[in-house]
């Protein structure tokens, strides 16, 4: 993995940390949850850029399909959390972020595996 998406990833675990103790607690998610969601979501818009840049360049072996699916697909993960645990004002609200959240490590992991097939 890039050194980009090591740091991503453990911004991931960090905000999950946060959201696990406002789970721990039955609470709603504070400021340092949401701004913690933006970051991230921010992170990924920079990694689909990215990704879509190295895509102009030489990328043979590469299933386009497959790794478009899912830069496109992280960004989506986050926000649709968010409005679930929007709308779920219980603990389960909560959960779901946290799930959300450790779900874009393992997408980024697969990204990682995706481009490294061309090497």
């Amino acid at each position: 993995m890039s050194a980009f998406q090591v740091g991503l990833s453990i911004l991931c675990a960090l905000v999950a940390l946060v959201l696990l103790v406002h789970l721990v607690r039955d609470e709603q998610t504070g400021n340092v949850g949401f701004w913690g969601l933006v970051a991230v979501e921010a992170g990924l818009l920079v990694q689909l850029v990215w990704g879509i840049v190295q895509l102009v360049g030489d990328h043979e072996g590469v299933s386009v399909g497959a790794y478009l699916g899912y830069l496109v697909g992280a960004l989506f993960i986050l926000p649709a959390g968010f409005f679930w645990s929007a709308s779920e004002k219980s603990r389960s609200g909560t959960a779901v972020l946290v799930i959300a959240v450790l779900v874009v490590p393992v997408l980024l992991l697969r990204l990682h595996d995706l481009w490294s097939a061309h090497a």
